[in-house]
């Protein structure tokens, strides 16, 4: 077994076992850091297979965007206390069921299929064609997508700080 292998490992331990803990937690602060856990597992998996522009736009988004605005609405949430949460499992036979049924299906698929491959691109072509692509053709929605997400920050900034007064 190689160090190649034994990271490989290591970070598939990582990002399963705090995706274990994100499902199981029945407290939402440690599902959103076991949530965080979980992103930089995936990113170093990215890493591993040399897709170093995907790791950065997962750390980018995901840790960096997606888990910050979870963590401040549970934050500017965490005063509410009339609100039953009921956070038991029902129905545990049936999905278990549903999901062994869903994992064979996609198993024989996996394994029957004929992939189709090519010589990639290299990684230098791949990257420079992303970023021309996001200042040229894309560059109206990169900017609205900012902007939008922008307003809906400065709203619960301030729908927050109203009802805290």
């Amino acid at each position: 077994m190689s160090l190649y292998d034994i990271i490989f490992y290591l970070f598939a331990i990582i990002t399963l076992g705090s995706a274990l803990i994100v499902v199981s937690s029945r407290n939402i602060i440690y599902s959103a850091f076991s949530l965080l856990f979980t992103f930089f597992g995936v990113a170093g998996i990215y890493v591993l297979l040399h897709a170093d522009f995907i790791a950065v736009v997962q750390l980018i988004i995901y840790v960096g965007g997606i888990l910050i605005l979870i963590i401040f609405g549970v934050m500017l949430t965490n005063k509410i206390t009339d609100v039953q949460i009921k956070s038991e499992t029902i129905q545990i036979v049936p999905a278990t069921i549903a999901v062994g049924i869903f994992a064979g299906i996609l198993t024989a698929v996996l394994v029957k299929t004929d992939w189709y491959t090519t010589n990639p691109a290299t990684y230098d072509q791949t990257i420079f064609e992303i970023g021309r692509q996001l200042l040229t053709t894309y560059v109206l929605p990169f900017e609205l997508a900012g902007i939008l997400l922008l307003i809906a920050l400065i709203g619960s900034v301030m729908i927050a700080r109203r009802e805290r007064s």
